[in-house]
């Protein structure tokens, strides 16, 4: 698909700009849960923006216990400044190539989002996310995600998370909240970032990330 968008788009990419990233971290977690058993991940993706207009591709390794071993994401959207407000607004194909056919696991969200910055260091923002059909055919489901940053220094920042996932209980969705606690920092073109990552659900302790990326 990133292809034949490419061909199509033509002389009109040749107007944006190209960028691509790499990281390898200690446990991919989504939204609060591990999507490696536990485990280290290599990601990486492409990305072409032009103005305000972006698209990419994300891919990652995971491990779900079914033989699933790959996700792809397939995205696009727009980033407009309205007054204070930077906006993110689009959709994002979330694909898993080598998963059994059912349950689905492939599903699709829409997104919008704001940011914007409360005196000179504090960034704020606050996004919803919407699937007709989330993963696992689990019907309709919406996540409510909160952020705040500050700079640390010249070189680290710190933020923190929270997200709420709601969906369709009847179809076997769960409830729940996430939330991390992150350092970041840059060093010779490499971004560090250390975090607690951890949920409400029973289950679930909580956990350190460490996760080391490059983008190009």
């Amino acid at each position: 698909m990133a292809i034949a968008a490419t061909v199509a788009a033509g002389p009109a990419l040749a107007e944006g700009e190209w960028s691509a990233n790499v990281a390898l971290t200690s446990d991919y977690k989504f939204r609060g849960i591990s999507q490696t058993d536990g485990a280290p991940m290599v990601s990486g993706g492409f990305d072409w923006a032009s103005d305000s207009f972006y698209v990419g591709t994300w891919a990652s390794g995971v491990d779900f216990g079914d033989g699933t071993s790959t996700e792809i994401d397939i995205y696009a959207g727009f980033t407009p400044t309205v007054g204070v407000f930077d906006l993110d607004i689009g959709a994002i194909y979330y694909l898993y190539p080598d998963a059994p056919d059912e349950p689905e696991q492939n599903f699709v969200e829409l997104y919008a989002g704001g940011s914007t910055t409360v005196g000179e260091f504090l960034d704020i923002g606050a996004s919803i996310a919407y699937s007709p059909e989330f993963y696992y055919e689990t019907g309709q489901a919406f996540y409510y995600a909160l952020s705040a940053g500050v700079p640390l220094g010249e070189s680290f920042g710190l933020d923190a998370t929270l997200g709420y996932s709601a969906g369709d209980e009847d179809e076997g969705f769960v409830d729940y909240t996430d939330y991390s606690v992150g350092l970041t920092t840059s060093a010779e073109g490499f971004d560090f970032d250390l975090r607690y990552v951890g949920t409400d659900l029973d289950d679930d302790d909580g956990s350190i990330i460490f996760t080391i990326a490059r983008a190009m």
